[in-house]
């Protein structure tokens, strides 16, 4: 059990995506949220006091979470020793970086003379079955993007909130880090095993109620040339009765890879619509989520008048105006 509440560690984070971890958290879970603590060079803010380790500590803080999500998710050498008077602090630390803090044989060492706990969420805790491709009772619905860090997470959470508000039985199934730091379980999907990444989306969201639906996380992007796979297996193994497209319009290049341009909404839906038909034939894609914080509200509305007006679909920004149109049309869907 990671104990709360959080100090979020920004640490040099190169602009506000990289640190979507921190920022995941401070908006689903403000109460776990109590301060930032920035190094020299941060470029990220989550509006939060900046505060030094003593003062976290005396303002009730119990973990330092990395809130930093770089690529190839390693600790860089610039935070070991903030790391490591963190724990002669008396936190716990608590990580989704592939580069795991229990490999740090220094914090190993800190944390066992300190007797503080390293956690490592991205870590698989369950041996996870091959995928079998039965079908399975309850229903399904899946966010898919034209990239990666998109608002697939935000979009499936808002998701689930819409939908119990209108009394629908819905649960959000986290796949990644910060998914899982907010509701505490899940599957650290892009850390198993390629043979097994269908089935612990299988084991993720098994037989359930005829009308409950499990609002899977979505990762990656059936486009991008890094991340490709884990969309695939949350695809197969997720067996979606619904996805919901994702986009953000203010990209001019795939996340991390400046030589490849972002696809079309319709390029996305038609090819996740031919992947998800493999495994249910029945699949629709039944809404567009469109993330437009780097837009005003003016260019914002005017955007997703103009994908709906195209696309045919429901197209909201669920952060801004909630996901209730949305949850409408999955349970148009019966």
């Amino acid at each position: 059990m990671i104990e709360t509440p959080y100090l979020l560690f920004l640490g040099d984070a190169p602009d506000p995506l990289a640190a979507k971890v921190a920022q995941g958290i401070r908006d689903w879970r403000p109460d776990y949220s109590i301060g930032q603590l920035r190094l020299d060079g941060c470029k990220a803010d989550m509006r939060l006091p900046d505060m030094t380790l003593e003062e976290a500590r005396d303002a009730g803080a119990k973990t330092l979470v990395i809130g930093v999500a770089n690529r190839g998710g390693i600790i860089s050498e610039t935070w070991r020793s903030v790391l490591g008077d963190a724990l002669r602090a008396g936190f716990d630390i608590a990580s989704g970086l592939h580069n795991l803090l229990r490999d740090e044989p220094e914090l190993v060492r800190i944390a066992r003379e300190e007797g503080r706990t390293l956690h490592d969420v991205r870590v698989p805790t369950v041996k996870y079955p091959i995928a079998n491709g039965e079908k399975r009772k309850g229903k399904r619905v899946l966010a898919v993007g034209t990239d990666c860090s998109v608002g697939k997470m935000y979009t499936g959470l808002a998701l689930e909130k819409a939908m119990s508000e209108k009394g629908m039985k819905a649960t959000f199934r986290a796949t990644g880090q910060t998914g899982i730091l907010i509701t505490g379980e899940g599957v650290p999907l892009d850390a198993v095993i390629a043979d097994f990444m269908a089935g612990s989306v299988e084991w993720l969201t098994p037989d359930n109620d005829d009308d409950h639906w499990d609002v899977i996380e979505g990762q990656g992007s059936l486009f991008h040339a890094s991340y490709s796979g884990v969309t695939l297996a949350l695809i197969h193994g997720g067996q979606p009765d619904a996805l919901v497209l994702c986009h953000e319009p203010t990209r001019t290049h795939m996340r991390g890879l400046p030589g490849y341009g972002l696809p079309t909404l319709e390029e996305v839906r038609d090819l996740s619509l031919q992947m998800a038909r493999r495994v249910n034939e029945g699949c629709e894609v039944v809404g567009i989520s469109i993330n437009t914080y780097g837009m005003d509200q003016a260019a914002a509305d005017a955007y997703l008048a103009e994908v709906e007006d195209r696309m045919g679909l429901p197209t909201v920004d669920p952060f801004r105006q909630g996901a209730g149109r949305l949850a409408d049309a999955l349970k148009a869907l019966g």
